[in-house]
């Protein structure tokens, strides 16, 4: 979309007459219709523009060289969240590597980082466990426009390819979306909110366990819980939390985990961005939820995002060791200098590649 929330083909269309020859679509669909994980896309077509749409979350998540052949240069115009497995820019990954062989260029029309430009935190990535929720050495939240990734991810894989970057006019490292003056449009179903993606973060490794991310519910990843939640205990073992407030509230999924049940929860609320660490506060919770819930708490089991080897929360957060931490009770000290070494890491890796 554009600042008048006009969609992007018909904008290129009109400043490019007849030289628009196709549509590619990321994980969600062309609307962002689709909900999460492995819900596919098929490929279809524009009936205003009379262009094909190739899926690339269908049959195929990389475009194939026939549909390549369509174009000189690829434009590239997707909203990120900021987070390592939000899969975007996985998709523009695979595109960008297929485009290098095929001598297509690649264009990135930039936008903001809605969760700001200057906090990096969470593990670096181990590449056992690469996947479609990560496919290069990344930390959780890297701070980095789809931009500045473009060109990390060029270079980690030595690509040969004509890569441009449109910048962000007038988009700072410190802001956060709702400070760009722009509006807010979903990127997929369950992003509803700047408040869903500041928290998203760390909540989504909720997503590779048996408690409620908060899916089916108007408030997904900003409410989370079960059944059996004895949230009482809960909040008093996670104690105080910096930048947020935690506070009770049921809630009954209407599709996802416990369907129709009700959850005893909480929804996280961010009273203070700079001071609130999303992904130091769910590994803190899933670390409390080992010590209280015993075996009611649990991993869920593979497939994840086409991986039907890896349980889904190794792959989420991107470290065996990280969960094993969690399991066997080591206190939030030592995972907290364990995630610093890797942040410390990535601050520097990431310095070469910063546009703004």
């Amino acid at each position: 979309m554009d600042s008048n929330l006009i969609h992007a083909r018909f904008l290129v269309n009109d400043a490019f007459p007849g030289s628009l020859k196709a549509l590619f679509s990321p994980q969600h669909g062309l609307y962002a219709e689709k909900q999460d994980n492995m819900k596919e896309s098929q490929d279809t077509f524009d009936p205003i523009l009379g262009i094909p749409i190739f899926s690339l979350y269908g049959q195929n998540r990389k475009p194939q060289k026939e549909q390549l052949s369509l174009i000189d240069i690829l434009l590239v115009d997707l909203q990120d969240c900021g987070t390592r497995v939000y899969t975007y820019v996985w998709t523009l990954f695979l595109a960008m590597k297929e485009c290098a062989k095929k001598g297509v260029a690649v264009a990135i029309l930039d936008r903001p980082n809605p969760i700001g430009g200057e906090v990096v935190e969470g593990n670096i990535l181990e590449e056992e466990l690469f996947s479609f929720v990560g496919m290069a050495p990344l930390p959780m939240r890297h701070g980095m426009t789809m931009g500045e990734l473009a060109c990390f991810l060029a270079s980690y894989a030595s690509l040969d390819l004509d890569l441009y970057v449109v910048k962000a006019k007038g988009w700072q490292r410190n802001m956060y979306f709702d400070q760009t003056g722009l509006c807010w449009v979903i990127p997929s179903p369950n992003m509803p909110r700047i408040e869903t993606a500041m928290v998203y973060p760390g909540q989504v490794i909720l997503e590779g366990t048996n408690l409620s991310e908060g899916r089916g519910t108007t408030l997904p990843f900003e409410i989370f819980g079960a059944p059996y939640l004895d949230v009482d205990r809960l909040i008093k073992e996670i104690g105080i939390v910096e930048g947020a407030i935690l506070r009770y509230q049921s809630f009954e999924p209407t599709f996802n985990k416990w369907q129709h049940q009700r959850c005893h929860g909480l929804q996280l609320h961010i009273i203070d961005r700079e001071r609130f660490r999303p992904y130091r506060f769910t590994v803190n919770l899933l670390s409390a939820l080992r010590r209280l819930q015993g075996q009611d708490f649990s991993w869920t089991p593979p497939p994840y995002e086409y991986d039907f080897f890896n349980l889904p929360a190794d792959l989420i957060m991107g470290s065996k060791a990280l969960r094993r931490m969690i399991e066997s009770g080591k206190p939030p000290e030592e995972i907290d200098e364990f995630l610093k070494t890797h942040e410390k890491t990535f601050y520097k890796k990431r310095r070469d590649f910063l546009i703004y």
